[in-house]
């Protein structure tokens, strides 16, 4: 099997941890081509202890140095990683999925050049089940999720309604609604709801509520589904990573697991 070259947009907590996995060699078959940064001097800083120290490029130069790119920045430069890549028939792995549902134009580009768009499963489990309920009829598919309130800062829904999540005692209801508008205004905690939707029923068939808990210190997420091959619910206790509350410890491993996938001669669950 030909090597092929890896290119991670953004260095932060998943994106480096994703990229020392290749530069250690952890997935044979793949090496790490370049990287993306908004501070490109800090970048440079954190791979230069690196085996192999891949190229420092702009978000838009990942796809000509790779052939699977990597988006696992914040969603306001989603597009500056995804089209490039996908305009050049390119594997694109996807964690905004979030800003995937804004850029659906971006998926009618792929089936024009070939490219693919491989979404892993990030802080979920069970999409498996869920893309194959698909292959019938939803009846229900509803997602409740429950953040510690650190984990939920900063949320453009939170700014835009001025609500308050400081000093709380007890779980707050911050949003109920669909998948698709949950994405809107949450844009860096529930990319989790836009994954599940597209392997299940759709962003505006998801039933979802996000809660503000200062009981909890994981970042939990309890789903149901209710179709006409199966009912199933899951729960998923996420652990928060210590540098960005919003993030799963989970999800780089998700990444690195997508990507070991890749070139595995024994793929389970796909």
């Amino acid at each position: 099997m030909l090597k092929q070259n890896v290119a991670i947009g953004s260095l932060g907590t998943i994106g480096f941890r994703v990229a020392r996995c290749l530069d250690q060699g952890d997935i044979p078959g793949l090496s790490l081509a370049a990287v993306s940064a908004n501070n490109k001097d800090r970048a440079i800083d954190k791979v230069a202890a690196f085996k192999s120290k891949p190229s420092v490029v702009s978000a838009k130069a990942l796809a000509a140095e790779a052939d699977i790119v990597v988006e696992c920045a914040p969603a306001a430069i989603f597009r500056e990683i995804a089209e490039p890549a996908i305009a050049a028939g390119k594997i694109l792995m996807p964690l905004s999925v979030g800003a995937l549902l804004s850029h659906w134009d971006l998926v009618d580009l792929a089936e024009q050049t070939g490219a693919r768009i491989l979404v892993p499963s990030g802080a979920l489990l069970g999409l498996d089940a869920v893309r194959a309920a698909k292959e019938g009829n939803f009846d229900r598919v509803t997602m409740v999720t429950r953040k510690p309130p650190a984990g939920l800062a900063g949320a453009p829904h939170l700014v835009d309604n001025n609500i308050d999540i400081q000093n709380l005692t007890e779980p707050k209801l911050v949003f109920e609604g669909t998948a698709r508008e949950g994405a809107r205004g949450f844009p860096a905690n529930v990319n989790v709801a836009a994954a599940l939707s597209l392997a299940g029923p759709g962003p505006d068939n998801v039933h979802l509520q996000i809660w503000a808990d200062p009981t909890i210190d994981r970042n939990t997420h309890l789903i149901e589904v209710i179709a006409d091959s199966a009912s199933f619910e899951m729960k998923m206790f996420s652990i928060p990573t210590t540098e960005k509350p919003a993030t799963g410890r989970i999800v780089a491993q998700s990444v690195i697991a997508s990507l070991r996938a890749q070139v595995s001669p024994l793929v389970v669950g796909a």
